[in-house]
């Protein structure tokens, strides 16, 4: 059928504007994560927001956690060249915690005892076991400053010459109301703009936090033994507080209880890697991991909460009392939470797991 020209007119023109509203309707979001890598957590939990078609990440914040702040940057930077989304700036965060040093938690350990996972500061101790079916891959350690080569090869792309903390803030005050927030690592970038912008918590649309632990219930070396505590809220204690209690407009927590139940197994790896497409051909190449999803289920939880099958409201903090259980979860019921103000937080703490993992197999295996 031949089209007149004021007929094709009106079909462009019709095209131009439905694809001017579907990028009008996207999510927008803010992603901070200490992106060790490759094609572990952290980085494919980065990819199941930029695989969604109903989301646009405005950029990615680093913080020293897992590994430190400039190797991640890097592993981070080449992902984006793998996959094809450059486009996404990196912007390099905090370094160090706010208060906890290296040097004050190896002389903790003597007294109170090690800690299963170190991250940056060590990895994990030697003699701590990886539950069943578990495998990771821990790093060489080296310094802050060093930069091992990349198994991935090193990305051509340069990060942006701008610090965490005021990178977020601009994205904020330039979409007021308009972001969430996703803090997949340790808080210390997101306590950093908290502190500088009083107004940065209120002006997005909430939070979502991979942190805190309430009740596992596991065998899990990690918690089994010390069930609240939890990496990104120990690491820097101080920045999760600040956090926590920033006027936000909702506070949605992935906690360890729920994170433990989401592995990655070896199904699912095999399941992405008969794709063709970049994410999934990044996966199958460099997955080496077959551990806990924490970051990717927090990410999967926000774009379809029907996975969750159970929440609590609970109001939630962080101990700062440096003894035995300094940076470990706090929380609270309505009735017996203190008289100072505290935090509703909206606790995630059990989920489909089949819905899950199928969800996450399409996002890791779509274009």
């Amino acid at each position: 059928m031949k089209l007149t020209t004021s007929k094709a007119f009106v079909l462009i023109f019709s095209l131009v504007l439905m694809t001017s509203v579907s990028e009008a309707q996207k999510r927008l979001v803010l992603i901070d994560q200490d992106g060790s890598g490759p094609a572990n957590t952290n980085q494919m939990s980065l990819m199941v927001l930029l695989q969604s078609h109903q989301v646009e990440v405005l950029g990615i914040s680093i913080v020293t956690g897992d590994g430190w702040r400039d190797e991640e940057v890097q592993h981070t930077l080449r992902m984006l060249e793998l996959i094809g989304r450059s486009n996404v700036p990196v912007v390099p965060g905090a370094v160090f915690p706010l208060v906890r040093t290296q040097q004050e938690t190896q002389i903790a350990t003597q007294t109170i005892g090690k800690t299963g996972w170190l991250g940056a500061w060590g990895g994990r101790a030697p003699d701590v076991a990886l539950p069943a079916g578990g495998v990771v891959n821990d790093d060489v350690l080296h310094g802050p400053w060093d930069i091992p080569p990349l198994r991935e090869g090193s990305p051509k792309t340069p990060p942006l010459a701008e610090d965490a903390a005021h990178f977020l803030i601009r994205q904020v005050r330039a979409h007021p109301h308009e972001v969430t927030v996703f803090a997949f690592g340790p808080l210390t970038n997101i306590a950093l703009a908290v502190s500088i912008d009083p107004k940065f918590a209120e002006l997005t649309k909430g939070i979502v936090i991979m942190g805190s632990s309430m009740n596992p219930h596991t065998d899990d070396p990690e918690f089994a033994t010390s069930p609240r505590h939890e990496f990104n809220f120990w690491f820097d204690p101080e920045a999760a507080h600040i956090t926590l209690r920033a006027n936000w407009p909702r506070i949605d927590v992935t906690t360890a209880d729920i994170s433990i139940k989401a592995m990655f197994t070896k199904e699912m790896y095999d399941a992405i890697s008969v794709s063709p497409n970049p994410a999934a051909k990044y996966i199958a190449a460099y997955a080496i991991d077959r551990y806990y999803l924490w970051d990717e289920l927090a990410a999967c939880a926000w774009l379809d909460p029907a996975i969750l099958t159970k929440t609590i409201d609970v109001y939630m903090d962080v101990d700062l009392s440096h003894g035995p259980s300094y940076g470990h979860t706090l929380t609270w019921s309505k009735k017996l939470r203190p008289s100072m103000d505290v935090p509703l937080v909206h606790a995630q703490v059990d989920l489909d797991l089949p819905k899950f993992r199928k969800m996450f197999v399409d996002l890791m295996s779509a274009r």
